[in-house]
């Protein structure tokens, strides 16, 4: 009887093993995040409209959805920052409606990142009363599975509920980029969303860019001036890729409405 050869795995096969035992690992991390619903009431009440079907104002950011990963893919970018020249232009909103669009992709994992630390905003938007320290996270105190929850299978949110002090020091500390690197190596996802404050009036935007592969900046219709959407272009003019402008805000229809 000829003797039995044992054939050693291609190193195609091998690399195809690793890749199995990856994807393992992060479904685990998936899985292990605790999860939550939404309040639609709340949700809507929040102008929330791309968690469920049927809300007029989707259409909006599902296009902005498919534009922002038309970029991303061209260009091997997953970490988008939404920010604006001045505060209360909804770029807190339009960050939340982005990664709840995103979600609604099949197989596409997506973060949402609340590190507008002063005054935080996506755990109001979301009522996510029991709301974990970002700041923790970030200061590499704090394990993701404690840190975030997730929403269906897709949408991963860091929200706090309360402002820190001192939060620029903290954006450009080496742990707030080893917590980005940890981020991106358990989770893996398609995209991440960062909602970062206003560009004008403190250096937070600015102390995290370095982390960042894009930005959008969200302006508000009948309060943003063009000289301030110009400062804020020279702002982060060489030290972002600006996908674009977002307009936000703006009335339409029979309601007066804002969206």
């Amino acid at each position: 009887m000829p003797a039995k050869v044992k054939l050693q795995p291609t190193a195609h096969a091998a690399l195809e093993v690793v890749a199995r035992q990856s994807m393992v690992s992060v479904d685990e991390h998936w899985a292990g995040l605790e999860r939550v619903e939404l309040d639609g009431d709340r949700a809507r009440e929040a102008r929330l409209v791309t968690f469920a079907p049927g809300e007029p104002a989707q259409a909006s950011f599902d296009v902005l959805r498919t534009k922002v990963l038309r970029c991303l893919n061209v260009n091997n970018w997953t970490t988008v920052a939404i920010t604006s020249p001045e505060p209360e232009t909804g770029k807190s909103i339009v960050a939340a409606n982005l990664a709840f669009s995103l979600a609604n992709l099949q197989s596409c994992r997506v973060v949402l990142l609340d590190l507008n630390l002063r005054q935080p905003q996506i755990s109001s938007i979301l009522g996510l009363g029991m709301a974990r320290a970002t700041e923790s996270f970030l200061q590499g105190r704090s394990s993701i599975q404690s840190t975030f929850v997730r929403y269906g299978e897709n949408l991963a949110v860091s929200a706090s509920s309360h402002g820190v002090t001192r939060s620029a020091e903290l954006l450009q500390s080496q742990s707030a980029r080893s917590a980005m690197i940890q981020l991106h190596d358990k989770l893996c996802p398609a995209v991440v969303i960062v909602d970062l404050p206003a560009v004008l009036g403190s250096d937070d935007v600015l102390a995290f860019l370095p982390n960042i592969d894009c930005t959008l900046l969200v302006v508000g219709a009948e309060m943003t001036t063009m000289a301030k959407i110009r400062c804020c272009e020279q702002e982060l003019l060489g030290e972002t890729n600006l996908l674009g402008i977002v307009l936000n805000k703006c009335r339409y229809g029979h309601d007066g409405g804002y969206y």
